[in-house]
Formats: C-alpha cells, structure tokens, sequence
C-alpha cells in the first residue's frame, strides 16, 4: 500500500491545536541541540499561536498526509521581503521532503512585489542550513540573542523564475 499523497493548503485556526503539537515535537530535537528548553517554538502558547495565524501579513502552509498535519512553514511579508520561519515537520518522516516541499510551496504564494526572502534558523542546525543552502539561500550574518546563535540567510527573487524553478507569475494567476 503507497502513502497518501501530500496536501499543501493554508493552516487556519481550527487546525490550530494539531500545528501546536507538531511544531512542540518537530523543535524538540532543536532545544536538544541548543540545550535550551525554552526556544521560541516550544514556548509559544496555544493563544499566541492563534493571534499568529490571523495576523495580517503572516502565511502559515501546512502539509497533511491524510488527516495527519505532519508539516508546516510560517512566513511574514513586509513590504518588498519576506521572511521564513518555524519550518517543522514530524519527527518521524524527517529527511522525507516534506521540508522541501514546504519550502518550494510557499514562494508561489508571496505577492510579485517581494524582491528577497530571508530564513534564519540556529547557527549549529547543520541540517538545516544545508536544507536551505541546497535551495539558494546565502549565509548573511549571524545574531545573537540570549545564549543562541541565529545564522540568517538570504535568497534575492528577481525575473520571471526563482532558481528553484518556480513560476512565479504562472503561480499568481492561478490563485
């Protein structure tokens, strides 16, 4: 039996307990990296969440396989930039492509005006990095906030196709 395909839609708020517990489990393995239980992901209340999902110019994807929220990217637009985070996919289908799905799926959704998209994400998430590096994101600067190290990446959109093949404007026509 092959597993259910994977659907790509905007979270909302009645999906907002189930993106709670992914994005708890997804950034555990994080906090244990850091030694820090108490990063922003884990720490999140399910109110604060909420406000999230209708704040105005924040897009959060999730990616069901079945009934099952095993994926999710948050992604804040301010006037020509947009800025990625809390890219979290269940801790047992890591390493699947669900994070690069996600990754790709946002970029169609971003309004023509946006010229950059930024993601940053912990400074020793090798993983993570590489993940984003593989996909045309360029190491920026690093910040430091408390006893964390962020690296900040960049990837500069411009023409018709992003470099990851994308089509923007194809996209937007058809939302």
């Amino acid at each position: 039996m092959s597993e259910p395909d994977l659907d790509i839609r905007t979270v909302d708020l009645a999906d907002a307990g189930e993106l709670l517990t992914l994005r708890r489990a997804a950034f555990v393995s994080e906090a244990q990296i850091y030694g820090d239980p108490s990063i922003p992901p884990l720490t999140q209340t399910f109110d604060e969440l909420r406000e999230d999902l209708v704040a105005e110019g924040v897009i959060t994807l999730g990616a069901w396989r079945g009934h099952r929220l095993v994926g999710s990217i948050r992604v804040l637009i301010e006037e020509s930039k947009a800025t990625l985070g809390r890219l979290a996919v269940a801790p047992d289908l890591q390493g699947q492509g669900i994070g690069t799905r996600l990754l790709l799926a946002i970029l169609p959704l971003l309004p023509e005006d946006i010229s950059e998209v930024w993601v940053f994400t912990g400074r020793d998430s090798v993983q993570n990095l590489a993940l984003y590096e593989k996909h045309g994101y360029t190491h920026q600067h690093d910040k430091t906030a408390g006893d964390l190290t962020f690296a900040y990446l960049r990837k500069i959109l411009g023409g018709d196709t992003d470099p990851d093949g994308a089509d923007r404007h194809v996209a937007a026509a058809e939302r």
